[in-house]
């Protein structure tokens, strides 16, 4: 599934003139990544939102698309499976962190 996605932005891309410098991706990331943190801030955090900001459901899934279009450029640019390395990062976490959240479940907490 990943890999179909990478397959789709690269294809996009391509068309639309090619990618931008990596270092230039990479910004654009953590400015996705800023956006989705906004929202966050102004619907689940003590920051109220201005009349201008979108922190609507829609906006979120429109931001989160966004940040994962830029990580398939950066995982392109630099030869990386999504799909690979998210097996590996899932086994990772299965394997140390098994344990890590139990306490969540204890004592009726959630």
């Amino acid at each position: 599934m990943l890999n179909d996605l990478q397959r789709s932005v690269d294809r996009y891309v391509k068309q639309a003139g090619g990618y931008f410098g990596d270092l230039t991706n990479l910004a654009r990331l953590l400015e996705e990544a800023g956006e989705i943190a906004a929202i966050y801030a102004r619907t689940r955090g003590e920051l109220k939102p201005k009349p201008t900001d979108d922190v609507s459901a829609d906006a979120l899934e429109s931001e989160m698309g966004d940040l994962l279009f830029v990580l398939c450029c950066l995982a392109n640019q630099a030869g990386i499976d999504l799909e690979k390395a998210l097996g590996g990062s899932i086994a990772k976490f299965n394997e140390r962190d098994r344990d890590r959240h139990s306490h969540l479940h204890e004592g009726g907490e959630s």
